[in-house]
């Protein structure tokens, strides 16, 4: 981060010649699998196309949650067979350093609030059971042992197919983690 809390990032990264370094911690047996954090279509398409490519990708992790649902790149991910994990499924912790306050704030939207009443559930487990029931992997952060608990009840019930596209049409592709240089 620099003197301003802005994120630094390198963009000048060879991808093809970091892939290889991982393909060869695999092939060494010092990784089970490998995959990618943060990458969109045409990132990797550049994996996936490099000559010698010995393992795809098995997982890429992005930022996914109502406001930003990442359809796209979740059929492009499972046409791969590449598994899709979401962080920030709840929205976002709200710290002023990563998160612009005047976001509004995904677990207050009227669309989860009302579905959730409708199961007795809460918010957070509607967003979550969106994501299972999509094939996203949700990466639902927290430190509070009962939250974690709490975050598990999500197998007892499902979302209508009518809820799913209600939960779809909240996407405004906005992003609460901002990695832009």
């Amino acid at each position: 981060m620099d003197e301003n809390g802005k994120i630094l990032l390198d963009m000048s990264t060879d991808l093809c010649a970091i892939w290889e370094a991982m393909e060869k911690c695999k092939d060494a047996g010092l990784v089970k699998s490998i995959g990618v954090s943060n990458f969109n279509r045409r990132q990797l398409e550049k994996i996936l196309n490099k000559p010698g490519l010995k393992h795809k990708p098995v997982l890429n992790q992005v930022e996914c949650h109502p406001y930003l649902n990442q359809s796209k790149l979740l059929d492009y991910c499972k046409s791969k067979d590449i598994l899709l994990a979401g962080y920030n499924v709840l929205g976002s912790h709200r710290h002023k350093i990563w998160v612009d306050q005047n976001s509004p704030v995904l677990l207050e939207d009227p669309v989860l609030v009302e579905i959730a009443k409708k199961y007795d559930k809460t918010p957070a487990h509607i967003a979550i059971r969106y994501q299972i029931q999509r094939g996203v992997v949700p990466i639902a952060k927290s430190y509070n042992p009962e939250r974690i608990k709490e975050n598990f009840k999500v197998f007892d019930f499902e979302l209508t197919p009518g809820e799913m596209q209600s939960i779809d049409g909240m996407n405004r592709n906005l992003r609460y983690t901002d990695l832009k240089p």
